[in-house]
């Protein structure tokens, strides 16, 4: 037993000696040795998750300080509706939903929760994430991997509030279909899986103007195929607003236009971001360079510590 346990705790050293910086500049690893660090890594992901699933059960239920409760945040849309629309099977006045299946509203505490955990979490699991990939990329690569993940979590957040904000105003359209001949007793599980379905959909959706943004960095489109193809990218973000949102005209609009105008905000990044190489490139002479002349790069090769090679 004693030479497992040494062979484990060795090895633990080595893979803290090979994630050091000190010891390991380069952050080089052999197949076996990524294989425990991505392990190691989602392993403290999931935790963090658990431990804000944990916050977020709990939560669901009590209300933190000024921050009302999860239960009730959720609620308030379903609530928002008109008393005429709304079931009241108790008579007291009071909004509440169904709960048809044992253990349903156990099951919708543990959904909410998770999400709400994941959010609340994400700093953490995304640092995991980025620990794992940052000792493969170079410095540069890194600053932009901070700004890229930065924004893209400020924008998910954005689109999901702007998500919240319509939930009201689609519900009483969804539900006000059949005027006077129906009213609304919606099921727990069918209206949470609502709202985060549409939470989800708006705040990924928003994550495709930097898509487009990482593209033209990476020399993929260019400002000037972005100009040329707008109308027809426009045309299919309003197709994909009406696929992936429900049935109403307001929420298909809303997201068609919020995501057309971070899309004509990525292509005035991409023009300026292309106006600035091509400033570069005439500075450097490199668009009167012939096709058979060689590229004005520095080709003396130097060694790891940067001397030059003779």
């Amino acid at each position: 037993m004693a030479e497992p346990t040494n062979s484990r705790r060795a090895r633990r050293r080595e893979l803290r000696r090979i994630r050091s910086r000190r010891h390991n500049p380069d952050g080089t690893m052999t197949l076996i040795q990524h294989v425990y660090e991505f392990r190691r890594r989602l392993s403290y992901a999931l935790l963090a998750i658990v431990a804000g699933g944990i916050i977020g059960f709990i939560w669901f239920e009590q209300a933190i300080g000024p921050i009302p409760s999860l239960g009730e945040m959720i609620r308030g849309p379903y609530c928002a509706l008109p008393d005429s629309m709304l079931a009241d099977f108790n008579g007291d006045g009071e909004c509440r939903l169904l709960q048809t299946k044992p253990f349903e509203v156990f099951m919708i505490r543990l959904k909410v929760g998770i999400a709400a955990g994941a959010v609340l979490m994400a700093p953490v699991w995304l640092y995991q994430f980025w620990a794992f990939v940052a000792p493969g990329l170079y410095e540069k690569e890194r600053k932009y991997g901070k700004i890229f993940v930065s924004i893209a979590t400020v924008l998910f957040a954005i689109g999901a509030a702007l998500a919240y904000l319509l939930v009201p105003v689609a519900l009483r359209m969804l539900v006000g279909f059949g005027g006077d001949n129906f009213t609304t007793a919606l099921t727990g599980d069918d209206y949470i899986s609502f709202i985060i379905t549409l939470l989800v959909i708006f705040g990924v959706s928003f994550e495709v103007p930097l898509l487009i943004i990482m593209l033209n960095r990476a020399g993929v489109l260019t400002y000037e195929q972005l100009s040329k193809w707008r109308r027809g990218i426009i045309m299919l973000l309003f197709v994909f607003a009406a696929i992936v949102t429900p049935a109403d005209p307001f929420s298909m609009l809303a997201l068609a236009l919020a995501l057309t105008l971070l899309f004509e905000g990525a292509i005035q990044v991409a023009r300026l971001h292309d106006r600035k190489k091509a400033k570069q490139r005439k500075e450097l002479g490199w668009d009167n360079l012939s096709d058979d002349e060689a590229a004005p790069f520095e080709y003396t090769p130097s060694s790891a510590d940067g001397e030059d090679v003779t």
